[in-house]
């Protein structure tokens, strides 16, 4: 309690350039002694006050004093701000008035370096987004309406426990209580969010072997080589960092594409419509036949 007491005199002293004894016992709701303890602590950890008496006296900051000269480096100041800002980019926590103190200790000027907006274009997602939120940090039940990969919705218990960001897309890792374990649900599949009273005690484990740490037990990771045509540049420069890009003679591309395995890399694959091909591993090429097939026979019986 005293430190805090102890940061937020040295802010008013920024702030208000100077105070009484009397106004911070008020303020604090201690005796007049123990400010002047408080001051003198400060003074002996090097914070420069000072004291006059008389009209116009009271406790003041030398001037032009800010927080960082005398504890923090530039780089440590700028890191701690840094953070600030991360945390109010994501919403995380409401940090306004804390950056403002902190601006003002450090001396330092407002810079908004990042913005996160976790919702669609059109804003639909991003109350799906603060109840996931709400629920990680108060540690709250969730209730989620979810469809899996093969398209089939269930009704879901969740103990939220981090938002993860992962190839371009947004996922929640939490202890799925209709499983009985750690599951990562992708955000875009949740229909529903509901917020429950309910509280757990569960916390993210501190590590995650490689097998688990998908929590996808029926996937595995395989490396797919796609010749992909040069008038797809623009999707294979938004989706492929240049590493995993081989430009042909003619301007096409081959890509290297190493993710799971699963029914979302073929539909991906298949977006490409009749401008990609698979070169590699042989049986991806033969499921890519095959759902090619299956889509035509479907639209040849709709004939």
């Amino acid at each position: 309690m005293q430190i805090n007491r102890l940061f937020e005199i040295v802010y008013l002293l920024l702030e208000k350039q100077g105070t009484t004894a009397r106004v911070l016992s008020e303020h604090f709701e201690v005796s007049v002694r123990t400010v002047y303890r408080d001051i003198d602590t400060l003074c002996q950890a090097g914070i420069p006050i000072y004291t006059n008496k008389g009209r116009g006296g009271g406790i003041h900051l030398m001037d032009n004093f800010i927080l960082d000269k005398s504890v923090l480096s530039d780089m440590e100041r700028q890191e701690i701000l840094w953070g600030l800002q991360g945390l109010n980019a994501v919403k995380a926590a409401d940090n306004d008035e804390i950056l403002s103190r902190m601006r003002s200790l450090f001396g330092a000027h407002k810079t908004d370096w990042v913005q996160v907006d976790f919702s669609d274009w059109t804003d639909e997602r991003q109350k799906v987004f603060a109840d996931i939120k709400e629920g990680i940090i108060l540690k709250k039940v969730i209730v989620i309406d979810y469809y899996n990969s093969a398209g089939v919705k269930s009704s879901r218990q969740v103990e939220p426990l981090q938002l993860w960001f992962k190839d371009k897309s947004w996922y929640l890792k939490g202890f799925c209580r209709k499983a009985g374990e750690m599951r990562l649900f992708r955000i875009s599949r949740m229909k529903q969010v509901k917020v429950l009273d309910e509280t757990f005690d569960r916390v993210l484990p501190a590590q995650e072997s490689k097998e688990k740490k998908g929590y996808r037990d029926k996937s595995y990771m395989v490396e797919i080589t796609l010749h992909i045509d040069a008038s797809c540049a623009y999707r294979v420069y938004d989706e492929f960092e240049e590493s995993q890009i081989q430009i042909q003679e003619d301007g096409s591309f081959l890509a290297k594409l190493k993710c799971p395995e699963n029914e979302w890399v073929y539909g991906y694959i298949l977006s490409y419509g009749p401008l990609v091909q698979v070169t590699a591993p042989e049986h991806v090429k033969k499921q890519v036949r095959e759902r090619l097939a299956k889509t035509l026979e479907f639209y040849s019986r709709g004939q």
